[in-house]
């Protein structure tokens, strides 16, 4: 049952990377056990009326192929690894977190941060400072 899963998860995630890349006009770098396979899924796809049935049949194909490959003798098990409904659409939108206020230890407002620009100017004039009092 470990190579039948193996398998079934093989066949499903090579057959999606391989419909995208055809889908990407890349089908032609595929190994021809790839194009095989994506060949027979185009004439099922015209054959059946859905996608989802097509799509099925070829990873079904896949699955044996690649049962007999990984050492599994005979038929190979059904592997019920098939969703009831099929995804349409897994994205979800990115939403931003709403900030967090900040609050100190003691329960007080934290104080003000002084601007990096400040900070700058009086370096700049103890430096200056400095230059003219070695002088």
């Amino acid at each position: 049952m470990m190579i039948a899963r193996r398998a079934d998860t093989r066949a499903r995630a090579d057959f999606a990377t391989w419909k995208m890349i055809a889908k990407l006009n890349g089908a032609s770098g595929l190994t021809p056990q790839a194009q095989e396979f994506l060949a027979s899924y185009k004439t099922r796809l015209e054959q059946t009326s859905s996608e989802h049935e097509a799509t099925e049949a070829t990873i079904g194909e896949m699955y044996k192929a690649y049962y007999a490959e990984m050492g599994g003798y005979g038929a190979p098990p059904e592997v019920k690894s098939v969703p009831t409904e099929p995804v349409t659409d897994n994205v979800t939108a990115f939403r931003r977190l709403p900030p967090k206020p900040k609050a100190a230890p003691n329960g007080q407002a934290a104080k003000p941060r002084l601007p990096v620009a400040l900070i700058f100017a009086c370096l700049c004039v103890i430096y200056i400072g400095i230059r003219l009092y070695l002088r």
